[in-house]
């Protein structure tokens, strides 16, 4: 294929990933992105478009003869951007809006996973209107439960309570507004136990292609206690996802989705995350998100050699081109994410960040995600600052080298766990 101009919609850690990625493959021309962030426009040129405003996009891609859209975060895909954008002939990686319920919609999600017979965790919808049914459920069931807010939350609105006290307190903070509209609508399921790991399949609605499996640590502090976070780090490959498990999250899990979303009249294009739960040669859907994970992202793709704008590219054309991977894990890799002290809650910004460079060489690089330029310094901007991500021939060593990184930047309020990976190595 002929190279082509790409636009990365997205200013986090994942976007940061993908635009590197994109930068460094064979069938990309010009890199644009909106808005980015410090360390991507070091790498793409900013895009002067408003989302609030598509046809801004729309003129700006016809201008600039942008040959692909990459969509990083999940709500301009639950708003419909890709719709808007491929009624106007412009190519999208990236699922249209009722495809993207996936994730927009805890409790579609679910209902969808029961049409089609794909594995979950027992679960019951409930809307804020049926307060009183809500709290009579939870007590006709076993702790733990989980409870999600059935919209976007940023990855925050998912509560395991410890008592029943808890559980009925939580769900009122939901159905009062913690989250916003996100929780006018919540899912009460049941706790699955077993190691959690996630898959990013690649697909172009008929046809698909996963990527390394990774393993997320959703928990704020060491050993998986605290509140659950956007992601505190990750490796990858994660091997409890040997080929026969892989095997199984094909047949019962990926194909499902596709072929469920092809008979609802709206294939599925873009990247499937499937955050699972296995046990044993059980496999259970914990959530999908409708696009990539962070700070699985990182990690996966800083081990995946190929042509990754040409798989995206023949992804949108529904016409997936598997030949352009080359390999999806040429070692491990591990991401840890150091983030704002007080995340995921309250925190301040605004602090110089310094030693990326002395952190990044070969093997390591510095992903940005809560950054902005003020007074010509690179200063600290959100919960989540920085992924420092690094490449190792056994986990140990990609560890080892990660937190090598770690220990050359500072800012202050600097926060993050220091057990990323472990789980891995047992």
């Amino acid at each position: 294929m002929d190279k082509i101009n790409i636009l990365i919609i997205g200013s986090g850690g994942r976007e940061h990933a993908i635009s590197k990625a994109l930068s460094n493959s064979r069938s990309s021309d010009v890199l644009f992105a909106f808005p980015g962030n410090p360390g991507i426009l070091e790498i793409a040129t900013f895009a002067d478009i408003d989302l609030s405003a598509p046809h801004t996009i729309i003129d700006f891609c016809k201008e600039m003869n942008i040959g692909l859209v990459v969509i990083g975060p999940e709500q301009p895909l639950s708003d419909g951007l890709v719709d808007k954008l491929k009624a106007e002939g412009i190519n999208c990686f990236g699922p249209n809006k009722y495809a993207a319920q996936l994730e927009s919609s805890k409790s579609f999600a679910k209902d969808f996973m029961k049409k089609y017979d794909i594995p979950t965790a027992k679960y019951a919808n409930f809307s804020k209107n049926n307060e009183t049914l809500a709290h009579d459920y939870i007590n006709s069931v076993k702790l733990p439960i989980v409870l999600k807010a059935d919209g976007l939350a940023g990855g925050k609105g998912v509560v395991i309570p410890e008592t029943y006290l808890d559980a009925h307190s939580l769900l009122d903070e939901m159905f009062t507004g913690k989250f916003g509209n996100a929780g006018d609508k919540v899912v009460i399921e049941e706790y699955l136990e077993g190691e959690e790991a996630s898959i990013f399949a690649i697909c172009d609605g008929n046809d698909f292609i996963t990527l390394a499996p990774a393993q997320d640590h959703k928990r704020a502090y060491d050993d998986d206690k605290g509140p659950n976070t956007g992601g505190m780090g990750a490796y990858a490959p994660a091997d409890i996802v040997n080929d026969e498990i892989l095997e199984i999250i094909k047949n019962q899990v990926i194909i499902p989705v596709l072929e469920g979303m092809k008979k609802e009249g709206n294939p599925f294009i873009g990247c499937l995350y499937c955050g699972l739960m296995i046990k044993g040669n059980e496999v259970k859907v914990i959530e999908f998100n409708v696009r990539f994970g962070d700070p699985e992202t990182q990690c996966v793709l800083s081990i995946f050699e190929g042509d990754l704008a040409k798989l995206f590219y023949s992804a949108s054309l529904s016409k997936i081109d598997k030949s352009a991977v080359r390999n999806i894990a040429k070692s491990y890799s591990c991401n840890v994410v150091l983030a704002s002290k007080g995340y995921p809650t309250t925190y301040e910004n605004g602090f110089e960040i310094t030693g990326i460079e002395k952190a990044q060489n070969s093997d390591t690089t510095v992903y940005q995600a809560g950054t902005k330029i003020k007074a010509g310094k690179l200063v600290s901007n959100g919960g989540r600052v920085l992924g420092v991500t690094a490449q190792g021939e056994t986990l140990q060593d990609a560890i080892n080298k990660a937190y090598e990184g770690v220990d050359q930047i500072c800012f202050d309020n600097i926060f993050y766990r220091k057990d990323i990976g472990k789980k891995g190595l047992k």
